[in-house]
């Protein structure tokens, strides 16, 4: 059986590393410049560890299976399903997401996750998501709501570093 490539194993750790909601683990699978995309969010640099670093805090209930890891030495992909409950409604929310990956240097440079956004609407909002999920008002709505809460997240953990500690 031959070995499984280097690549490979750190989308492996990634994922492991998400279902133990260690975001400085996940982070440290990123080049500094890599970038994220997803129907939700387009991130470059920290952002990127900040929007793990927010899912994992508010993951409390966070399940998380993956599977059919590939890579070589320049490109992965996988298939991963987060279930959880989307803090804002109570609702439980199942998502299945098809992730493409980059390397450089042994590090994710960049990561594309695709899913269907009107599916997650549908579990996450419940009937609005069912009726309207599907329309560009509430998609948008969706991503100025996360950006916002990213954003939040960010100057938060940017206050914290300069305070004393107590």
């Amino acid at each position: 059986m031959p070995a499984t490539h280097p690549n490979a194993r750190l989308i492996d750790g990634f994922y492991a590393a998400f279902a133990r909601r260690d975001a400085a683990a996940m982070a440290a699978c990123y080049a500094p410049d890599a970038t994220f995309r997803d129907p939700v969010f387009d991130l470059a640099g920290a952002e990127v560890g900040a929007m793990w670093a927010m899912l994992c805090a508010r993951g409390d209930d966070l399940a998380l299976d993956w599977r059919d890891v590939r890579a070589d030495d320049r490109a992965g992909s996988a298939h991963w399903e987060p279930r959880y409950t989307f803090t804002a409604t109570g609702r439980p929310v199942h998502n299945v997401v098809d992730a493409a990956f980059t390397f450089r240097d042994g590090r994710i440079a960049a990561h594309v996750d695709r899913f269907d956004l009107w599916r997650w609407t549908r579990r996450a909002l419940g009937i609005k998501g069912t009726l309207l999920g599907w329309t560009p008002p509430v998609q948008n709505a969706v991503r100025r709501r996360a950006r916002r809460g990213l954003d939040a997240w960010i100057a938060r953990a940017a206050l914290q570093s300069t305070l004393p500690p107590a």
